[in-house]
């Protein structure tokens, strides 16, 4: 049921990406410019790159171009996590991968590391809201390459989760975890790796170790593009707001947040975001290539 582009099966270094920022993670026409642009940053380090989704209920790893652009410009795209693939395939749904969905599907390819801008995690309230994000990374073996856990969730309750389910957290080139558009959070990393031979070793240390988690490997965002943190807190304290007041939630809420948040700070968060996700894209591609060269 996964259908495998032939540059990417032939490739040695591959870097998956996923389609729900494309779909629904960025507005148009930055999100077409920013897929393409994640696909030439790939290529550029040497590495394939990947983009994962789906279309007529076919899970498709290695997007044509003309399908990319599918994803990016039409409006019936799903937003499609683990439990929904078998509704996927059997209803023949057109649908943009989420983090979780696109770790189980580029593993099952064979792909070793996987670029994304921020996962899921422990959402902010009362009720124990855990994204599918987290049990995925906890049973998946592969390499996933963030900014941390996006900034409308709840950081230490995320960190706590990953700690608690063996999610071995790999700061790259920082000693903190990354807070999404900010590059600290106060909140620890397991280990410092300063390079991508460095995280090719620990990854191939836990696979020696038949550790079957993701490696999870935090890269700030680029420091030019870092959103200070009071503006960082105002414009998210007044997307929660708008989010309670029009009863917003589920998996519509952090989309939605983030483009509120990308409104009311003018376009700070949104630059943010492209920044870190072409920067994780060059990164993890950097790696990949390590991973190849290491055996």
């Amino acid at each position: 049921m996964i259908e495998i582009a032939p540059e990417v099966a032939d490739a040695q270094a591959v870097v998956a990406l996923e389609s729900t920022v494309i779909a629904h993670g960025l507005p148009r026409p930055a999100n077409l410019e920013t897929a393409q642009r994640l696909e030439q940053i790939v290529r550029a380090a040497g590495a394939v790159p990947a983009t994962v989704g789906i279309l007529a209920g076919k899970l498709k790893v290695g997007l044509g171009a003309e399908e990319v652009q599918r994803l990016a410009e039409e409006d019936n795209i799903r937003k499609v996590s683990t439990r929904d693939l078998p509704i996927a395939v059997a209803e023949g749904w057109d649908g943009a991968t989420t983090v979780a969905t696109t770790c189980w599907i580029a593993h099952r390819a064979g792909i070793k590391v996987f670029a994304t801008g921020g996962t899921g995690g422990v959402h902010r309230g009362a009720l124990p809201d855990v994204s599918a994000d987290l049990p995925e990374l906890a049973r998946t073996p592969i390499v996933v390459v963030c900014s941390g856990a996006k900034i409308v969730l709840d950081l230490p309750a995320t960190r706590e989760w990953l700690e608690t389910h063996g999610v071995t957290v790999v700061g790259y080139q920082c000693d903190e975890f990354p807070a999404f558009y900010s590059r600290r959070s106060g909140l620890p990393v397991d280990t410092r790796a300063n390079s991508p031979a460095q995280v090719a070793a620990l990854f191939q240390a836990q696979r020696g170790l038949g550790i079957d988690s993701a490696l999870l490997v935090t890269v700030p965002v680029p420091e030019d593009f870092e959103v200070p943190q009071p503006q960082l807190q105002t414009v998210l304290d007044q997307a929660l707001e708008s989010a309670e007041r029009d009863g917003i939630g589920g998996r519509e809420l952090t989309p939605f947040l983030l483009s509120q948040m990308a409104r009311r700070s003018h376009g700070s968060t949104l630059r943010a975001n492209i920044a870190l996700l072409e920067n994780n894209a060059r990164v993890a591609a950097e790696i990949a290539v390590a991973l190849e060269a290491a055996g």
